[in-house]
């Protein structure tokens, strides 16, 4: 059986990643974005979010750098076409309370779709959202998967507009 991964959380994070949910390799390894096809450890450091380029086990260390981690669905899925449409309720309202109870922010959605689940809105663009739906600013960043046909340096660079923010929010409350 499929385990759900644990997330990392705590208070007056500067961001919090959410992505749609655990991948297979991840529900096996307990760790967060660890198939080798996934990109997002690298993007974090490409775009200079993180000053080293950290690996899935080491998913915990983003709580240092003010980061963390959760998806809007717990259940692992070999691809994201598996998750319902009651899972996405259920997961769209654990999301708010979470973003309400811990207050990051900024809260990034790895994958355009991911927020298209949470906000119910189809037209959506990369960056910073206008009319956020929850009571942080919210930014949608291409997914990190290595299904996504977008090059490694396009995502980057849309990364990098979040490596503003969060250096521009060194004066906010969440630092």
């Amino acid at each position: 059986m499929l385990k759900p991964i644990p997330d990392h959380l705590r208070t007056n994070l500067k961001v919090l990643f959410v992505g749609f949910n655990p991948s297979i390799k991840s529900s096996e390894t307990g760790h967060h974005y660890a198939n080798p096809n996934n990109r997002f450890w690298t993007i974090l450091y490409r775009s200079g979010l993180t000053p080293v380029k950290l690996t899935a086990e080491e998913d915990d260390r983003l709580l240092e750098y003010g980061y963390g981690l959760t998806n809007i669905v717990a259940r692992p899925t070999k691809e994201a076409a598996e998750i319902t449409k009651a899972e996405y309720q259920q997961g769209r309202m654990d999301l708010l309370d979470k973003i309400t109870r811990y207050q990051p922010g900024v809260v990034c959605f790895v994958g355009k779709g991911v927020y298209q689940e949470f906000s119910q809105k189809r037209q959506v663009s990369w960056g910073m959202q206008d009319n956020p739906v929850s009571n942080s600013h919210e930014f949608v960043a291409p997914s990190s998967s290595g299904l996504v046909r977008m090059k490694l340096d396009e995502i980057t660079a849309i990364y990098q507009k979040l490596t503003e923010v969060v250096k521009k929010g060194d004066d906010h409350p969440w630092n």
